[in-house]
């Protein structure tokens, strides 16, 4: 008996180290090109695609890397230059191959184009609460938008319609078709429609650069307006992208864009001012994506 034990023990093992290890998912094929550099101060960001294909323009690695490892932008810890450094992604999914798979794809193409290793850490990191300031919200329900939503839902964060970032006469980025956001040299403006708090908090994590927490206990979306001075280092600027042009004489708006004149307050303050909410410096722990090995140049086509 003990003899017809190990038989067959020893077959299941034989077995389990024969068996061939299941294959990640891959696209089909794939194409990565430098993107063209910005002609005259403006780049349109495309992060698009149809059920059987992903279409990327001017896409930062940081960016290919947040989505295929599906954590946001301040989640992704890696050298300054995959921030910078922009490049043109067209893949074709194979036949049949749920969208869902996406994310795997993109690990696949970055380690096999890119030799990206990364691993993942949990860290204490500094972050900020979006509360309720002492004396209530001032914040303007959302009007009822007659549009309808992008593939039934509403758009991605910082994107508009078809995932394009919009550039205006004055070059700089005008994010989400619904949400939009516009940053000018020296000052800030926020123009949102239909926007949660929970969007505006990853909105502002993108200013600050450090996670920010919705804790207002706000539902629905709103519009408003928020201006206000940034500090250096917030902002957003593009990597590649020139400054825009000064503002025209006698604080007046050039090509659309928001009057030289800006309220003088910190982000912080005109938060609390226009919109009754605050931001509490707290910690807590975030899990990161760690870039081990990158390279700058991806493999031929």
């Amino acid at each position: 008996m003990r003899a017809k034990f190990e038989a067959v023990m020893l077959a299941m093992a034989f077995g389990a180290f024969g068996q061939t290890p299941a294959t990640p998912p891959a696209f089909e094929v794939a194409s990565i090109k430098a993107a063209a550099p910005p002609v005259n101060g403006r780049m349109m960001i495309r992060m698009a695609g149809d059920p059987g294909r992903v279409d990327y323009a001017n896409v930062s690695l940081r960016d290919v890397i947040r989505i295929a490892y599906g954590v946001k932008e301040y989640q992704v810890s890696g050298p300054d230059w995959i921030s910078a450094t922009r490049f043109d992604i067209l893949a074709k999914l194979p036949e049949g191959a749920p969208r869902e798979e996406v994310p795997q794809m993109l690990q696949t193409l970055l380690a096999e184009r890119f030799k990206l290793t990364v691993h993942r850490e949990t860290k204490e990191h500094s972050m900020y609460a979006l509360v309720v300031g002492k004396n209530g919200p001032k914040l303007k329900p959302a009007e009822a938008d007659p549009q309808p939503l992008h593939n039934g839902g509403p758009p991605k964060p910082g994107y508009g319609e078809g995932g394009r970032m919009a550039m205006p006469r004055d070059g700089m980025p005008v994010m989400g078709g619904r949400g939009p956001m516009m940053m000018f040299n020296g000052r800030g403006h926020i123009g949102a429609k239909a926007m949660s708090m929970q969007g505006l908090a990853e909105m502002l994590a993108r200013q600050l650069d450090r996670p920010v927490v919705d804790q207002t206990e706000l539902k629905g979306t709103y519009d408003f307006t928020l201006d206000y001075t940034p500090e250096e280092g917030q902002g957003m600027r593009l990597p590649g992208l020139p400054p825009p042009p000064p503002p025209a004489p006698g604080g007046e708006a050039r090509d659309g864009g928001t009057p030289e004149s800006s309220s003088g307050l910190s982000l912080f303050a005109a938060l609390q001012a226009q919109l009754g909410l605050k931001l509490e410096a707290t910690k807590g722990p975030v899990d990161l994506v760690v870039v081990d090995h990158v390279e700058k140049t991806p493999t031929e086509n």
